[in-house]
């Protein structure tokens, strides 16, 4: 299917760059030993390295038109400056995404480069690292105890991604061994984001009742019904708030949209 964003190329080269410079004032004001709750195994440092980490390594896709993936390990100063030097982090995070961006804008939206998707192209890379970067400072915002929000139309393509990366050949295969509970008869959630502007149709039915999911923009009566701001949609989508949270509402049968969370945990 096609990953197609509702931002321009430009849009999304600003966004990241104000992404980015939200998720360092963040780092800035926290204890970067921190555990992250949402990514156990990672301290706020290690999170740091990570988002940093990936700018670098599609930098280099980007830069390079690479025809097939690159090993983060061959990506010069991938790794990020060892220990929690909050100085040293904030600067390395800065020039990566900077150099991210300018190869970004260079190429252009439909520069070929590789993807593990069915998108080659320097667009696919441009969207993808927004929303990557959106959803790690919500971890990050969580951890520092700090709030999170993301700007409607961002939001609202960060959860229409989400839906479309759901519905890969490649996604369903990859987690088709954890069981098919999440798919049959009757399984339809219907996201409905309270908060949004008319004219972002913040209203998505996805369809389980088929062998893969697919989903569509529309109001319609679903065996479960999710709803909150559109932020907090994207959340409990992202599994970084949890269903049950009293900033969402769910009404209906609530198993349907807790096995489809359990089985498509891939953000």
């Amino acid at each position: 299917m096609a990953l197609q964003g509702s931002l321009t190329h430009e849009e999304y080269c600003a966004q990241l760059l104000a992404e980015t410079a939200e998720f360092r004032e963040i780092l800035r004001g926290a204890d970067l030993s921190a555990t992250v709750p949402t990514c156990p195994d990672w301290t706020l440092a290690d999170l740091a390295r990570h988002v940093g980490g990936a700018h670098r390594w599609v930098g280099t896709l980007v830069a390079t038109r690479a025809s097939e993936n690159v090993d983060p390990a061959d990506v010069p100063e991938s790794a990020g400056p060892e220990g929690e030097d909050a100085v040293a982090l904030d600067a390395w995070l800065t020039a990566g995404v900077e150099q991210t961006v300018a190869a970004l804008r260079e190429a252009g939206p439909d520069a070929k480069v590789w993807s593990w998707t069915t998108a080659h192209h320097a667009g696919f890379w441009a969207r993808r690292m927004v929303h990557e970067t959106a959803v790690h400072r919500a971890d990050a915002a969580l951890t520092a105890g700090v709030p999170f929000d993301l700007p409607a139309p961002v939001a609202a393509d960060c959860l229409e991604e989400w839906l479309q990366i759901g519905e890969l050949p490649a996604v369903v295969a990859r987690f088709a061994e954890r069981g098919r509970k999440a798919f049959g008869p009757g399984r339809t959630i219907h996201v409905h984001a309270t908060d949004a502007p008319p004219e972002l149709n913040a209203e998505w039915l996805l369809d389980l009742t088929g062998e893969a999911p697919s989903h569509r923009r529309t109001h319609e009566k679903a065996a479960v019904a999710l709803r909150g701001s559109l932020t907090d949609a994207l959340l409990v989508l992202y599994r970084r708030l949890p269903a049950d949270s009293d900033r969402v509402e769910v009404l209906g049968e609530r198993a349907v949209l807790d096995q489809w969370l359990e089985w498509a945990s891939f953000g």
